[in-house]
């Protein structure tokens, strides 16, 4: 039984009449009556009576009309469903991020894709760093999002698209604490405040890669609050200051955060592995975050799609 002789079986059952049915169905009429002949042999049975005047479905016909309607608009869905993951207007991504992407940056992203596409369903896992990298290489997730330059590895590509400026928070009885901005250089000898790698492994390689940019190596004390934005860090003695953007400075009420200059940025990337992850979905994402209107204060990078130098 084909699905072209259940639609010729539906038309001549809803027409009553070979005629109209040949025309709705776009079919020459012996090509249709063929169709007919053909599934009443192969369910054994008449389907219609036939007359010079009129057609009637028989018992059987009627038991299979209300069964052939099922079918078809099964199959109607399903084309319907399969059009719209192939469109990318269905689906699901699944995102990884690493901590400092929560805050603001993810939830900022997923509303604006869902704005876009509200039948796909973004699954957010948080992750560290480098489980993050082997779920992407492995197809576990779709696309990754992480702060600090993190190369793309074999078979996924990425791009660093956007950033947050750097800040520092400093007591408000440090020398600097009156500044409108402070150079990281005037704090190469004061002691440095900095959340454990294991911990926080993408946030602690962002602030390794601004501090090489800044060309200092201040000295450093393991920070024992655990969390990421530190808003404690100021009972530790012996810390002088610490490193933020402002996704994590939000947290913060005694702190005194200044920005660095000359202006020094946080940047975060985006990959996304095309051989594992390769629905319309997926690259819709990619294709929003990288073209996104981002938070204010935020500034986009080379590879935003709108980013001007």
């Amino acid at each position: 039984m084909e699905l072209r002789q259940l639609e010729a079986f539906v038309a001549v059952a809803t027409e009553l009449h070979f005629g109209r049915a040949a025309e709705r169905l776009h079919l020459a009429a012996p090509t249709l009556s063929e169709l007919i002949r053909r599934l009443e042999r192969e369910l054994g049975t008449p389907l219609f009576t036939r007359t010079t005047r009129r057609v009637a479905l028989t018992s059987a016909g009627t038991e299979l009309l209300a069964r052939s309607k099922v079918i078809l608009e099964e199959v109607a869905a399903a084309r319907a469903a399969v059009s719209r993951v192939a469109e990318g207007e269905a689906g699901a991504v699944r995102l990884g991020i690493t901590p400092p992407v929560a805050p603001v940056l993810a939830p900022h992203l997923i509303g604006l894709f869902e704005a876009q596409a509200p039948q796909v369903t973004v699954e957010l896992q948080r992750m560290w760093l480098p489980g993050l990298t082997d779920a992407l290489v492995s197809g576990r997730i779709d696309v990754a999002i992480t702060c600090g330059l993190i190369p793309a590895t074999e078979g996924t590509a990425g791009e660093v698209f956007c950033a947050e400026p750097l800040l520092v928070g400093l007591r408000p009885g440090h020398r600097l604490a009156g500044r409108p901005a402070v150079a990281l250089s005037d704090l190469a000898h004061d002691v440095l405040g900095t959340l454990s790698a294991d911990l926080f492994p993408a946030w602690a390689l962002s602030q390794r890669q601004a501090l090489e940019t800044a060309g200092i190596s201040p000295p450093t004390i393991d920070l024992a609050d655990t969390d990421l934005a530190a808003t404690r860090w100021a009972d530790q003695p012996g810390v002088d200051w610490i490193l933020l953007i402002p996704s994590l400075a939000a947290a913060h009420d005694e702190t005194v955060i200044i920005p660095v200059e000359p202006g020094q940025l946080v940047p975060f990337t985006l990959q996304w592995n095309p051989g594992r992850a390769h629905t319309m979905a997926v690259a819709r994402f990619v294709h929003a975050a990288l073209t996104a209107q981002l938070p204010p204060g935020w500034r986009t990078l080379p590879g935003h799609l709108h980013h001007r130098d």
